[in-house]
């Protein structure tokens, strides 16, 4: 049998010791192990090697075209170009067969894992040609796809959870409008601050710290409010602001609804992807590579969410938001476009092509689906121009930037630039043949604003320091005619009211604001708010806020006024980023109705009146009431601290030689009377 040693053997040669015999581990006679591996081992089999080890790097792109040795170079930069902008490849495999043609798969091996689940989510079902559409799958996943089991077996039924209203804030009786203000509580710490704005004073709703790291975004028509954060975006909404949907995707500095809501476009930092998702079930619908340049804007909606569209080199994409894949699978080429937009109200594009040596700039509108040119106007001597919109869709500016240029003589070949001038083509949508109409001016633009309810437009130019505010009108059938001139203004930037008629003349260096009615042209008041870089209507048009963002150095806050230009609030906020109105969506009343309401205004007047006065009483009522309550608190506090004092007189008493001194200074014999004489003034008369 063998010995444990003791701890006093002596190698050499010592005393003998006895020690205990070793236990015996083999199993029993008869012993059957019912333990299976997995209770045992479960950690260590999860870590059993497999097929699959290693390879997290590769992918399998599938569906690729089947070409001979002719044509094998052309796919292999076409696929490398392709996929070289997911990540670095280190390899690119293709199986062939006997002679030599490709097996229609190929395998991609990149310099690491991330790079490789970059290019399944960018290219999987990636339309390659006509017939081809490409499937990118992880080579890991074949794992996955094994442990798949061969009997179905239903999906459980789910308990029902009642979805959160998201139209609560249309319910408010008043109609009052909501806001938010955001602010840095703390570096890094961004608190989102919600109020109603209730008369006399606003209503705080909720506050939310650390709600998003950077800032908040509203959705067009106010139903949801985005946040941003490392790993992707929120969207919340109802009357907590509970969360609808999060949308993961890293480094996004820049989100854009569509006009309907029902999809979120995600922008990465420069370089990086951008994401469509659909916003109610939170799926990708299609991403793409940013091209390098900035990504703000980069897709175009149209009004209604069936299309999508964004600029290529000489071409313009326009995508089916039901499949996401160009409409009828090709784009639109368009040689030397520069810029394009959507009409606000019907499925119209609007884009301008610059000059080339042949021809000249032209302004096309172009309807979609059917891709017909409905109208077209060439432009000569073309710097730049800028596309603007009536809200309405009713009319179309399109702000055109001219050299002014003039030859010595015929013969001449030589150029010689005299300066700029500018002209407003003003295509008149809703008239047959779409007639354009051109406004010149020599002077400087400084800013051009349509007239969201109506159809003035404004224009400020000339210098900054002295400039002139040209207000004009666009009638069916006419001309533009000018309403108004105001001259020697010293603004900027033009602010209409959502309503119409109200504008700010708004002069964001200085902080000077002047509110203008445009039906007679009166100036109604001017104010000023030093360095307010921002301006911001509410949805009534009866409130515009002006606010000075943490940029500046002192003064950080906000100003509400009246659309009369009266100031009805300041707010000093410390480390303040952003003011945002919360959008209510377009009115569900027929313009008919709308029109009736307006005429017959005056019969709801002394409702709204005895409103105003009920809410003001109110005010004034709660104010008395937190009066009394403080009154009531500061007596009930002296009455308690006059008991101690009578409670502690017979103590004092005692410590001052049993003499009382309480009533010391009450007592009028104990009272020394001092007469001060102090010299005013000293006057010297002389006598003649």
């Amino acid at each position: 049998m063998a010995k444990k040693k003791g701890e006093n053997y002596d190698s050499d040669g010592g005393d003998d010791q006895d020690y205990d015999e070793e236990p015996n581990f083999d199993d029993p006679e008869g012993f059957v192990d019912d333990v299976t591996d997995e209770e045992l081992l479960s950690d260590f089999l999860k870590q059993k090697p497999c097929e699959s080890d290693g390879v997290e790097n590769v992918i399998v792109v599938d569906n690729i075209p089947v070409v001979g040795p002719a044509r094998f170079p052309k796919l292999q930069g076409v696929l490398e170009k392709l996929f070289k902008t997911a990540g670095t490849i280190v390899n690119i495999h293709y199986p062939k067969d006997e002679e030599e043609n490709t097996r229609g798969y190929a395998f991609i091996e990149f310099k690491n894992p991330e790079m490789a689940e970059e290019a399944v989510k960018a290219f999987n079902n990636y339309r390659l040609d006509k017939s081809h559409t490409l499937l990118v799958n992880l080579f890991s996943d074949f794992q996955k796809y094994s442990d798949i089991p061969k009997e179905w077996s239903p999906p459980e039924p789910q308990p029902y959870k009642m979805q959160n209203d998201l139209y609560t804030f249309m319910t408010e009786p008043d109609a009052q409008d909501q806001f938010c203000v955001i602010a840095e509580s703390s570096p890094g710490a961004v608190q989102v601050q919600f109020w109603q704005n209730t008369q006399p004073e606003p209503v705080e709703l909720l506050t939310r710290d650390r709600f998003t790291e950077t800032y908040v975004k509203w959705s067009p028509l106010g139903t949801y409010i985005v946040t941003f954060h490392k790993q992707g975006v929120v969207i919340w909404g109802g009357s907590n602001f509970i969360k609808i949907n999060k949308f993961p995707h890293s480094g996004t500095q820049y989100v854009d609804f569509s006009p309907c809501e029902q999809y979120l476009v995600t922008y990465g930092l420069n370089g990086q992807k951008i994401v469509i998702w659909d916003i109610r079930t939170g799926t990708e619908k299609r991403s793409f590579m940013s091209e390098g340049g900035s990504n703000m804007s980069m897709f175009r909606w149209s009004h209604d969410d069936k299309y999508v569209a964004r600029m290529g080199d000489n071409a313009i994409h326009v995508y089916e938001t039901s499949t996401f894949y160009l409409l009828d699978k090709k784009s639109i080429k368009v040689q030397g476009i520069r810029n394009f937009s959507w009409s606000p109200t019907d499925n119209i594009i609007a884009y301008w092509m610059s000059e080339d040596l042949e021809a000249p700039a032209r302004v096309t509108l172009l309807e979609i689906p059917k891709k017909i040119e409905i109208r077209n106007k060439n432009l000569f001597n073309v710097a730049d121009c800028k596309i603007h919109w009536q809200k309405s869709g009713d009319y179309l500016c399109v702000k055109v930037d001219r050299y002014s240029k003039s030859k010595k003589d015929k013969k001449d070949a030589d150029v010689k630039f005299l300066g700029m001038f500018f002209n407003f083509e003003i295509f008149h949508m809703r008239e047959k043949d779409i007639p354009v109409d051109s406004v010149e001016v020599k002077e400087t633009i400084l800013a051009f604003a349509w007239e969201p309810v109506g159809s003035k437009f404004a224009i400020i130019h000339g210098e900054p320091s002295a400039a002139n505010v040209s207000f004009y009108e666009a009638k069916k059938g006419q001309e533009p005619t000018m309403l108004k001139k105001m001259e020697k203004k010293v603004c900027s930037h033009l602010f209409w009211s959502p309503r119409g008629q109200f504008i700010v003349l708004a002069n964001l260096q200085s902080g000077s604001f002047e509110f203008v009615d445009t039906n007679d042209f009166t100036i109604m008041k001017s104010g000023d708010h030093y360095r307010a870089s921002e301006v911001e209507w509410d949805p009534t048009g009866r409130y515009v806020v002006t606010g000075t963002s943490g940029k500046a150095k002192e003064d950080h806050g906000y100003y509400i006024w009246s659309f009369q230009g009266r100031i009805l609030k300041r707010v000093n906020l410390k480390n303040f980023i952003l003011f945002l109105w919360r959008p209510r969506p377009p009115t569900l009343l027929p313009d008919e109705k709308q029109k009736e309401i307006r005429k017959n205004l005056k019969k709801y007047y002394a409702q709204f009146e005895s409103k105003d006065r009920v809410r003001m009483t109110r005010a004034s009522k709660e104010l008395l009431e937190k009066r009394a309550k403080l009154r009531e608190q500061f007596v009930e506090y002296r009455t308690k601290r006059v008991s101690d004092w009578e409670e502690q007189k017979y103590r004092r008493i005692q410590l001052r030689n049993n003499t009382d001194t309480d009533t010391l200074d009450a007592d009028p014999d104990n009272v020394e009377e001092e007469i001060v004489e102090i010299l005013v003034r000293e006057d010297t008369t002389l006598l003649e």
